[in-house]
């Protein structure tokens, strides 16, 4: 979880503890550990984030999960091929972002590395660049939106003590 995306105003954002409750919840069925990490790892862009990582981790296969709207604009992330460079990436679709993700300068470059769904059985094996599109039926709405529609959306996720995941620490 990131302390906040340097691309996105910081008016009207969450939380972190509250956007990890609401990322639990969602992940609650999934092999996701949920993680406020880079508060821990005094990072800021993730790039720096995934490096620290298979620094403390260097045993660990990571995948890094994230959403078609974010491939779409990837390639205005600092040093956005060294972060396809640290680890396989995993693209869940989102309505309304496909087809700017699949055209995106990033994907041009990130094409030549995608990896069949399947394959995604056999990811302990994938070395980076590795990419996999995830295809599900996705949530259509919008998380700005709802956002808009509640501003106070976060405040039934304030949780005391809650504890990271991985780090195990409060968030």
């Amino acid at each position: 979880m990131s302390p906040g995306n340097p691309l996105k105003p910081a008016a009207g954002m969450a939380s972190v503890a509250a956007r990890v409750a609401s990322a639990r919840r969602q992940a609650r069925r999934a092999p996701i550990k949920v993680t406020a990490i880079e508060a821990d790892l005094d990072t800021r862009y993730t790039v720096d984030t995934l490096r620290a990582l298979r620094r403390r981790w260097p045993k660990r296969r990571f995948i890094w999960l994230m959403g078609a709207d974010n491939l779409a604009q990837l390639h205005r992330w600092r040093d956005w091929r060294g972060l396809a460079r640290a680890m396989p990436i995993a693209v869940i679709a989102r309505p309304g972002y496909d087809a700017a993700a699949l055209a995106s300068p990033a994907m041009a470059w990130l094409r030549r590395f995608r990896r069949p769904l399947a394959s995604l059985k056999h990811r302990k094996i994938w070395s980076a660049p590795a990419l996999v599109l995830l295809r599900f039926d996705p949530d259509p709405r919008s998380a700005s939106a709802l956002r808009s529609a509640n501003p106070a959306w976060s405040e039934k996720f304030a949780v005391a003590g809650l504890r990271d995941g991985v780090t195990r620490r409060r968030v």
